[in-house]
């Protein structure tokens, strides 16, 4: 019985030792993994498990989003998953998704799945028109995807804004694509979604979170938040800011209840104030503030030892795969080469059996004529004698004939006739037998030119027949060696203050940045310009959207991302209170 009771305790302890689980799914852009999770576990603890078993390093970037009645949250690393407003069902479902973008794709995104998850995460937004794209870049980035993913034309697409703006077919489309896609035939797949990102960044609308809010007289405006700064729209217009504030020039930004304070570097410059509809949402715009501005500061700083080492691997792991590709391309030639000698070696031998079967019908051809011949002169050389025995026999009949006595004059006469014609028959006959002597030394000839003709045949033959064997090519391959700010929560009221880090020599590093990436991206812009002078001609006016007709005057006016936030930035605002 004690050892009953012994029993039940340990089962019971066990019982009690083994933690309580619930059970997540996870969305990536591509795919869905399901995890069991320990109540007591943060929301650090589920997102280091997902990053690990993705195999990512640059966290900061992402984040596990979910939705609360119609609005989009993200899970906090420091509070417990089930003490969010979550769904009580299970799986419970978070989608693992870029929350910060960077300012420069080819700089800071360093593993290629970082890269991948943007790509495609970007790429999405984009078919789903929640960026704005216009039409010769949607060309050009159509492409790349195409070299990313290495599939058929025919699965590409296109926003449907795009295709109601033109009057052209799939097939005019494919046309295009398939003409830029042949500029960078054989790119790695990560080099084109990089070039796809390198596009796609300059798009007005690239990276940033819109929320709407009401300045203090009421009037209904866009809040913008991206990795630059905070930016200030017309509800009708997101993509041109009628004021923007950069990072650098933000002293700090803080939420009382529903309404929001942004305060400038620049005490001359009044602070800016708005509400927003959900003390929810303030929260968000508070979140992404300091994500933003903290990754901003990150990058003008020297990397971090971890950084560093990625970036390191990074080199290391492009330069084996640059190797490897430089390797399997040699190769490739080599086996197209192998192929193009065996092709034409496959050629010639058919060639030389041709010639063969040729050599073989003249041959046969020359032993029929040869056969021919003999019998011919054979024939000949019996008539010749058959003549020559007759030309004996007339000789004989006219021996007798003279010697035969003719009595008479008349048989005299007769007989010198019947002499005279027995002589022209005997030269006649002779004549005859001498012709056909001389035809059957002819034929004799011939026969022996046929005999000889028939011996550089088969001589011949012997010379195709020793020709059509070779020996097969011996390839051989070298081995080729291969200081985060912090924030106060006071009662309802949350504040952050940005760090003021000598923002001057900020500033001037930023305009240079800007300066040297407009540079980098010259012959891009001349490459969309050639696509859009292009495809104006198929363009139907009555089909633009506001969008469509917003970009086309910031176009005309050399107006692009980066310099039009620089402008609005200087300018006076015309919301402030």
């Amino acid at each position: 019985m004690a050892g009953a009771i012994a029993s039940r305790m340990s089962f019971s302890s066990l019982k009690r030792k083994q933690p309580k689980t619930f059970t997540v799914r996870i969305a990536t852009m591509d795919a869905e993994m399901e995890f069991s999770c320990e109540v007591k576990w943060k929301g650090k603890d589920l997102f280091d498990l997902v990053c690990r078993t993705l195999g990512l390093r640059e966290t900061w970037f992402f984040g596990l989003q979910y939705t609360i009645k119609d609005t989009v949250a993200w899970l906090k690393m420091d509070k417990k998953v089930l003490d969010h407003d979550v769904p009580t069902e299970e799986p419970k479902t978070f989608h693992f998704l870029a929350k910060f973008y960077p300012e420069n794709a080819e700089e800071e995104l360093v593993q290629e799945i970082t890269q991948h998850l943007f790509f495609l995460q970007v790429k999405k937004q984009i078919l789903d028109e929640k960026i704005f794209c216009p039409p010769e870049a949607s060309v050009l980035l159509a492409s790349y995807a195409v070299q990313a993913k290495q599939c058929d034309l025919v699965s590409v697409s296109h926003p449907s804004q795009v295709i109601n703006l033109y009057q052209m077919t799939p097939e005019m489309w494919e046309e295009r694509i398939t003409a830029w896609y042949a500029e960078h035939r054989g790119r790695a797949r990560d080099e084109a979604e990089m070039e796809y990102l390198k596009i796609a960044q300059d798009l007005e609308m690239y990276g940033v979170n819109y929320f709407a809010i009401r300045n203090k007289k009421g009037t209904e405006l866009l809040l913008g938040v991206d990795a630059l700064g905070l930016h200030i729209y017309d509800p009708d217009n997101r993509l041109t800011p009628k004021i923007s504030f950069p990072w650098n020039e933000i002293r700090n930004i803080s939420y009382s209840d529903k309404e929001f304070t942004i305060k400038p570097l620049d005490k001359k410059i009044d602070v800016f104030k708005f509400n927003s509809s959900k003390l929810r949402v303030n929260k968000l715009i508070l979140q992404l503030c300091i994500g933003n501005h903290d990754l901003f500061m990150r990058r003008r700083k020297a990397d971090s030892l971890e950084v560093q080492q990625m970036k390191a691997q990074a080199r290391e792991e492009k330069a084996r795969k640059q190797m490897e590709r430089q390797r399997l391309a040699r190769e490739k030639q080599m086996r197209e080469e192998a192929e193009r000698t065996r092709d034409e070696l496959e050629r010639r031998l058919m060639q030389l059996k041709e010639e063969a079967t040729m050599a073989n019908e003249a041959l046969m051809r020359s032993e029929e004529t040869a056969d021919l011949l003999a019998e011919k002169a054979q024939i000949t050389e019996e008539e010749a004698k058959l003549l020559a025995q007759k030309a004996a026999e007339a000789e004989q009949e006219m021996q007798r004939i003279k010697a035969t006595a003719i009595r008479t004059e008349e048989e005299k006469r007769l007989m010198e006739q019947k002499v005279l014609e027995a002589e022209m028959l005997a030269l006649k006959m002779a004549e005859e037998s001498e012709r056909r002597a001389k035809e059957a030394d002819q034929l004799k000839q011939d026969l022996q030119e046929a005999r000889e003709s028939e011996r550089r045949a088969k001589q011949k033959l012997l010379e195709i027949t020793s020709k059509s064997s070779y020996t097969p090519m011996n390839s051989s391959t070298t081995a080729l060696p291969t200081d985060l700010p912090s924030f106060n929560l006071i009662s309802e009221s949350l504040s952050f203050d940005f760090k003021d880090t000598d923002m001057k020599r900020l500033s001037m590093e930023i305009e240079k940045e800007k300066v040297e990436y407009m540079e980098k991206s010259k012959h891009l812009q001349e490459q969309l310009n050639e696509l859009k002078t292009e495809i104006e001609a198929l363009k139907l006016k009555e089909r633009e959207t506001a969008l469509d007709i917003l970009h086309n005057e910031n176009s005309s006016r050399g107006n692009s991302k980066h310099n039009t936030i620089k402008k609005v930035s200087e300018g006076p605002s015309l919301y402030f209170p």
